[in-house]
């Protein structure tokens, strides 16, 4: 049964591929995965973490990303391809997804700068969530992303952030009460797949959560990263160039803990 569910789901993930310059209702969704509408967005919900709209708009930045690093189309005609009807919509959320403009993104070639997480709050928390990372056998060479993030999808600025130079553990510091996700992604250590498509067979991701977070909580929860899945939110935050991280790296290592690429409050290029 939930074989057929998923089926189901990647139906309507195709549709949404197949569509991404159209306008695309729950409803076009729901009959493509051949559900009832209600029950279309429990299971998509359940399945894939993130609700249809979500997703759809993840997809939509994502081909954005894609389509600024790989063509010259300028910045008003990928809006259109990708389904924006504004530029100025498009741009706006493509920002905040990012973490950086479309005119940036193409210009630092889909690598952002550094990553800044929320500032530390007023009164320091104590609360702090650690664990290990893990990577299927084939993929132990590359670097892992990891982060704590408000929402299923892996946008915006983290609440924390990490780079392990190799699967280890982890540990976050002063992490702010409230309600987070820790989302993981792999990183190649030549670069070439820093930009998070989930069609590509290098590329592992896990999440967990949501964590329900105290100004005292010691929360320890380990991550085993799989290769990504059509059903997988896609990732659109902007990292930093794996080549530079790890050069980075490299010069550290002498000087103390080499797992770990960040403190968990910011990390820079």
């Amino acid at each position: 049964m939930e074989q057929s569910v998923e089926t189901a789901v990647r139906r309507a993930i195709a549709t949404m591929h197949g569509n991404l310059g159209e306008r695309l209702t729950v409803d076009d969704l729901a009959r493509a995965a051949r559900f009832s509408k209600f029950h279309f967005t429990r299971v998509f919900q359940r399945i894939t973490g993130i609700s249809p709209g979500r997703f759809l708009s993840a997809l939509r930045l994502q081909k954005a990303k894609r389509l600024l690093v790989s063509t010259s189309l300028s910045v008003v005609d990928i809006s259109v391809q990708v389904g924006y009807n504004s530029v100025g919509t498009f741009s706006s959320r493509f920002s905040r997804s990012v973490g950086m403009s479309p005119t940036a993104y193409r210009r630092l070639r889909g690598h952002a700068p550094q990553i800044a997480t929320y500032p530390l709050p007023a009164m320091p928390s104590r609360a702090r969530v650690s664990g290990w990372a893990s990577l299927p056998g084939t993929h132990q060479n590359q670097m892992i992303f990891l982060g704590l993030f408000p929402e299923r999808v892996l946008e915006g600025r983290p609440v924390r952030c990490t780079v392990l130079t190799r699967p280890g553990p982890y540990r976050f510091d002063t992490v702010p009460e409230g309600t987070w996700y820790l989302l993981a992604q792999s990183i190649a250590h030549d670069g070439l797949h820093t930009t998070m498509d989930t069609d590509s067979p290098r590329l592992c991701v896990a999440a967990q959560g949501p964590l329900e977070i105290s100004s005292t909580s010691l929360v320890h929860t380990s991550l085993q990263l799989k290769p990504a899945r059509s059903i997988d939110p896609p990732a659109l935050l902007a990292l930093t160039d794996a080549r530079r991280l790890a050069l980075a790296c490299l010069a550290e290592e002498p000087r103390g803990n080499p797992e770990t690429v960040s403190s968990g409050r910011q990390q820079a290029a």
